[in-house]
């Protein structure tokens, strides 16, 4: 395993252990040339999954991607990382568990809201702003009306 910090090569694993999940193992390690720590985490690597996109077109399923999608509509609120990783992993796990290997955007976005909506608010409209497009002022409206229904 590489450094982050500089690069070498030279590490060793101080301490191995299961997540939460017990579908990824967390290791800490440290660097022989800089002495430095870093984690990694490991996890078996499964079929690919693909997103259809609205306009049809195809793509591979991005965990970091779905990770960062969360992270942005989490920005400046009370929500810990820890839960967003919690909610990538469970969604992921969720996807992997269905028949297919392709999954309709529309239907990733929706099971990210749900979750969100759960725990803030404020990072749900944020999301969905994005998730369903909204245009102008009216259709956040809308939606903050159905929240606090």
């Amino acid at each position: 395993m590489k450094c982050p910090y500089c690069g070498s090569r030279e590490t060793e694993v101080v301490e191995t252990r299961d997540s939460e999940d017990l579908e990824t193992i967390r290791r800490r390690r440290s660097c022989l040339k800089c002495d430095k720590r870093f984690t990694t985490y490991e996890r078996v690597e499964n079929v690919n999954l693909i997103i259809i996109k609205k306009g049809g077109k195809r793509e591979q399923f991005n965990r970091e991607k779905l990770r960062g999608g969360i992270l942005k509509a989490c920005e400046k609120t009370t929500v810990p990382v820890e839960k967003i990783d919690k909610i990538v992993a469970e969604i992921e796990r969720e996807l992997r568990g269905e028949a297919g290997i392709e999954v309709e955007s529309n239907k990733l976005g929706q099971m990210v809201a749900n979750r969100l909506k759960k725990i803030d608010k404020v990072a749900y409209i944020r999301f969905s702003s994005v998730f369903r497009r909204f245009v102008d002022v009216e259709d956040f409206e809308k939606e903050v009306k159905r929240l606090i229904k």
